[in-house]
């Protein structure tokens, strides 16, 4: 095996902070190269939404591979139009593009909403994350991320997630779309207040701008609804998604309302919806289909398990404010076998995949537990 830490070190940028290798995954259990097991509540970050390497998944880009890895959109892509079709009617939006990754989705929302309204400014929200393209970083709100890279395109505005009154304010005619997660998930699992979404939704329907929502984390299934909007009343011009979509393999989309498309030329990409991608995808909502309707009552499991921290839970998605600690309680965790995330100030965020069973969310709150009381007692 080659000292991968030394060549890491000098041959990889260290844009990263880390301190295993995860060698292999099966469901929600992973594997350093020591061969220790843990169970995964990270994910890949809200990324392996049918476990690691699921049996139907994998069949379904094996065979595909087998057949055509690219072929490019220049031609009809093998799968593309049945996936469009699928993800129209889950989503109950009209049209459908694809992407590579989350950012790229969020960029395409913002061309289409620059294009469909003739404006060219943006406003999204404190502690919002949309991406790290220049495009998506431009909308995304943590200063330190987002400040070496400036000035950045679209303008955008940053209202405090939850301010109505300060929205108001804010969109104006040159606004061409809001940016909102239904949930932040970067910022540690903030859950809005009642009525906020349906508050935006009336804004921009006032003010001529579309509403964009960023459901790259909370989409696909991971609130216990094919899209964490679908539990309220609104429905956005343009949603984003990615991350849970493919189960770990790199891909993302938009889906709009009707009378909203890029039309020929405005957009495009190379290897956005290729053959594999639609395989994996299709594959991905087979396996989501059946359990959907499960995910609800397993993040009140969650939620009562672990309910002497007070945690934020919207199916499984849930966050637990610890503080400065936070890095410790990951740490911990990990030594005792369970994958956590802190995300950002100071949140502990869990994320499992979402056929976790019963006796594994068990397991994990259990761990969870012994570690915040060891940690904050």
């Amino acid at each position: 095996m080659s000292d991968y830490r030394s060549l890491d070190a000098q041959y990889f940028m260290p844009a990263f902070s880390r301190t295993m290798m995860i060698r292999r995954g099966k469901g929600c259990t992973v594997w350093d190269d020591d061969g220790k097991e843990y169970l995964d509540l990270v994910a890949g970050i809200a990324v392996c939404s049918t476990g690691h390497c699921h049996d139907h998944v994998v069949s379904a880009i094996c065979r595909q591979a087998h057949e055509l890895i690219h072929c490019s959109n220049l031609y009809y892509v093998p799968g593309q139009a049945e996936f469009a079709e699928r993800l129209a009617k889950l989503t109950q939006l009209s049209t459908i593009f694809c992407s590579n990754s989350g950012a790229e989705a969020n960029d395409a929302a913002l061309k289409l909403a620059r294009l469909a309204t003739k404006r060219n400014e943006a406003v999204a929200f404190t502690h919002g994350f949309h991406g790290r393209t220049i495009g998506s970083l431009a909308v995304t709100h943590k200063p330190a991320i987002r400040e070496p890279f400036g000035p950045l395109e679209p303008k955008c505005s940053f209202v405090e997630y939850g301010d109505l009154d300060g929205l108001r304010a804010t969109v104006n005619s040159s606004t061409a779309a809001v940016l909102l997660e239904p949930i932040q998930g970067e910022a540690g699992v903030i859950i809005p207040p009642e009525g906020f979404i349906e508050g935006v939704r009336e804004i921009c329907d006032e003010k001529g701008a579309l509403l964009i929502a960023d459901e790259v984390q909370t989409g696909m299934g991971r609130t216990g609804t094919w899209l964490a909007m679908h539990q309220t009343k609104v429905m956005p011009d343009i949603v984003s998604l990615a991350k849970g979509i493919g189960s770990g393999f790199p891909m993302g989309a938009i889906a709009a309302r009707d009378g909203l498309a890029f039309k020929k030329s405005e957009h495009g990409s190379t290897f956005a919806g290729g053959p594999l991608a639609m395989a994996a995808a299709m594959a991905t909502i087979d396996v989501i289909e059946p359990i959907l309707p499960g995910i609800a009552a397993k993040g009140e499991r969650f939620a009562s398990k672990l309910a002497k921290w007070n945690p934020r839970v919207r199916g499984l998605m849930i966050g637990i404010s610890v503080g400065e600690q936070c890095p410790r309680v990951q740490s911990r965790c990990a030594e005792l076998g369970v994958l956590v995330n802190c995300a950002g100030d100071g949140n502990l965020r869990l994320v499992p995949p979402l056929i976790i069973s019963d006796a594994e969310i068990d397991r994990a709150a259990g761990v969870v537990n012994e570690v915040l009381t060891e940690v904050l007692n």
